[in-house]
């Protein structure tokens, strides 16, 4: 017996997705929206080819010339300290510390001419990294209109089969500066409070890590819980005015905790201390290479989308302004190096990495020329980054930048091209449009265009 409801002529409408467009609808996506957007995967022949995306932001600025472009040519001004060394790729070379990820290229792509116009303001440049949107300098911490993060389109789009959260998000919120405020990229934005992440900002290598919010209080009755739930739902008016709206935010995120105090996939997959301790050291008993194990997890568990923000605040880790050598090399390269590595070994070895797509980057690299304090600086001309799984075409590099990394020389791409790249991988157009909670519509990242080559 066939699924198709439709006898009429055109593009098959199977149960399955009318329950989409249901869900949709609320969304504000309408269903000749989204079989236009189905016709068009189809014509194009693209298809989506990720469920699921794991994030590694480098925050700070990652050296591409001391990580993924070395120039051994250059001047030693501008080549640094660091010897290339063979990937498993003929041609492709790496920095000397990372050894384990260069035995994985055959798995991954680069991209070596990322660009945009964002140089000072590291909020600006990570919103315009995680968004496609390049507002110039224009800084300032996460505001309620700024444009959705990555995962928050993902789980609004495309929810988890089962009960868990769609989108998480480790082990910081980075700040802006020690003490500043929350960097723009990694929440909701407009798309309100409930389509921010489950932040889970406690240690994951620590010896007593859990997440007690998972679990329900043995005194309160389940029966009486769920009756308490049904009845918010209940009292919850139409949206109208701003109050309204309001509680219908207080109403989502209330949804969430909800799903998560009842969901047993998600309160097992914070149990990190389950996991065989071979494969703990494996990603580093450190706090970044736990937090990728972790995020290993929560994807297998059922969420869709999972960011590593890999600083606790835009200066400490990867904004090698001084000592970019020696910090890059006893700390920062041996951690990623393990995580990353360990990472695709486990998602290929639990046939996980064709649908989950890994993305490693930060929001711009760092210049050519070494300063006085042994350090790069920010650098937004060129810059580079991996991606792996998910219908990433394996072992291939997109652009190439000139001779001592300055700017791109061959297919320069931007942030744009490259969220739409991730998103084209997940099954959702660059172009589509949602609307925010006050019904205006927003369309994704128009001017990006997905790289056609870097995908399957």
């Amino acid at each position: 017996m066939s699924d198709s409801l439709s006898p009429c002529p055109g593009p098959r409408v199977s149960r399955r997705h009318l329950l989409q467009v249901g869900a949709a609808s609320a969304l504000g996506i309408s269903l000749p929206k989204l079989l236009r957007a189905e016709e068009s995967r189809n014509r194009s022949g693209t298809h989506t080819t990720a469920d699921a995306c794991i994030l590694v932001f480098l925050d700070g600025g990652p050296s591409h010339l001391d990580m993924w472009d070395l120039k051994p040519d250059a001047p030693a001004e501008i080549r640094g300290e660091f010897k290339p060394i063979a990937t498993t790729v003929p041609g492709v070379q790496f920095g000397e510390h990372l050894p384990r990820m260069a035995r994985h290229m055959h798995r991954a792509a680069l991209i070596r001419s990322a660009h945009h116009g964002v140089n000072n303001s590291h909020a600006a440049a990570v919103y315009c990294g995680l968004t496609g949107h390049d507002r110039g300098e224009n800084g300032g911490g996460a505001k309620p209109t700024d444009h959705p993060a990555i995962g928050s389109v993902l789980g609004m789009l495309r929810p988890p089969d089962r009960p868990v959260v769609p989108y998480v998000a480790l082990p910081f919120v980075t700040q802006e500066g020690a003490g500043g405020p929350p960097q723009p990229g990694f929440f909701g934005g407009w798309l309100g409070k409930p389509r921010d992440p489950l932040w889970v900002l406690r240690n994951p290598n620590a010896a007593d890590f859990g997440m007690p919010e998972l679990t329900m209080n043995p005194d309160l009755d389940p029966t009486r819980f769920n009756a308490r739930r049904q009845l918010i739902a209940h009292l919850q008016s139409p949206a109208g005015s701003l109050a309204d709206r309001a509680l219908q935010d207080m109403d989502g995120v209330c949804a969430k905790a909800y799903d998560l105090l009842t969901s047993p996939a998600m309160q097992q997959a914070v149990r990190i201390d389950r996991e065989d301790p071979k494969t703990r050291d494996a990603y580093g008993r450190n706090i970044y290479g736990q937090s990728v194990l972790l995020a290993r997890r929560m994807i297998e568990a059922g969420s869709r989308a999972a960011c590593i923000s890999w600083a606790p605040d835009a200066n400490a880790t990867w904004d090698t302004h001084g000592g970019n050598f020696k910090k890059l090399k006893n700390e920062l390269l041996p951690q990623l190096d393990s995580a990353i590595s360990a990472l695709l070994t486990d998602l290929s070895d639990r046939g996980m990495l064709d649908r989950t797509l890994v993305v490693v980057m930060g929001e711009f690299g760092r210049s050519p020329k070494i300063n006085a304090g042994a350090g790069r600086d920010h650098w937004n001309f060129c810059y580079s980054l991996m991606m792996a799984g998910g219908g990433i075409r394996p072992g291939y590099v997109h652009g190439a930048s000139d001779k001592i990394g300055a700017k791109p020389s061959r297919n320069p791409v931007t942030p744009a091209d490259i969220v739409a790249t991730i998103y084209a991988c997940l099954g959702i157009p660059a172009d589509t449009e949602l609307k925010d909670r006050f019904d205006r519509p927003s369309l994704l990242v128009p001017w990006g265009r997905p790289i056609a080559e870097m995908m399957t």
